[in-house]
């Protein structure tokens, strides 16, 4: 069984934006995260590997801009 974001954990501030993240890159595949529920479990392993690889790479891109932003607008 997928491991779902608690109330706890998406209270935390990149959880939100990482789980829109997740749920776009599924609905870009077709899926959204019930259907993964009704998948095998491989197949939905592999598209929440995928999900998470892929929000994690724009959370990160997020923060090199804003720090990069940073840098420009205040200096080192």
């Amino acid at each position: 069984m997928l491991a779902y974001p608690t109330s706890s954990t998406r209270k935390l501030p990149q959880s939100e934006l990482e789980w829109q993240l997740i749920t776009d890159y599924l609905r870009e595949k077709g899926y959204s995260h019930q259907d993964l529920k009704e998948l095998p479990k491989e197949q939905a392993h592999r598209l929440m590997t995928g999900a998470c690889r892929y929000a994690s790479l724009k959370l990160a891109e997020i923060e090199a801009r804003a720090k990069f932003r940073q840098k420009i607008h205040f200096g080192d």
